[in-house]
């Protein structure tokens, strides 16, 4: 397992977040699976030379969120969702983000819902096409 994740002393996001948001990123693009078995917290705490605190805190809200699970005496492992994979969960997401982030671009520009609506639709033509 890859467990390159970078932690940036200049970034305002405290440590752990930037943890959460790296390994919700490797799960969504699929590079840690469902079933997968994450870095122990001191591994992991020792590899991106952060506190074990730290790491604990970034887990603990993993878990909270459902991305991950963690059995007692086993380690945590990528959470494996009835509905569907963690990974696909965390890109629909991050689509409904997006689409959020649209919908207020097209209210700051004062464009109606059958507009926006109307532009998704192109946009959707436009990438079956490519």
């Amino acid at each position: 397992m890859n467990t390159d994740l970078h932690i940036s002393q200049t970034d305002a996001r405290p440590m752990y977040l930037q943890i959460v948001e790296q390994v919700r990123a490797r799960i969504a693009s699929g590079e840690w699976p469902a079933g997968q078995e994450l870095p122990s917290i001191r591994a992991l705490a020792a590899a991106i030379r952060v506190s074990v605190i730290t790491v604990k805190r970034a887990y603990l809200d993993l878990e909270s969120e459902g991305v991950i699970v963690t059995r007692h005496g086993k380690g945590s492992f990528v959470a494996d969702s009835g509905r569907g994979s963690a990974a696909s969960e965390l890109q629909q997401q991050k689509l409904d983000e997006h689409l959020r982030g649209a919908a207020d671009i097209a209210r700051q520009l004062g464009m109606t819902d059958e507009e926006l609506e109307a532009r998704l639709r192109s946009a959707l033509r436009a990438g079956s096409t490519s």
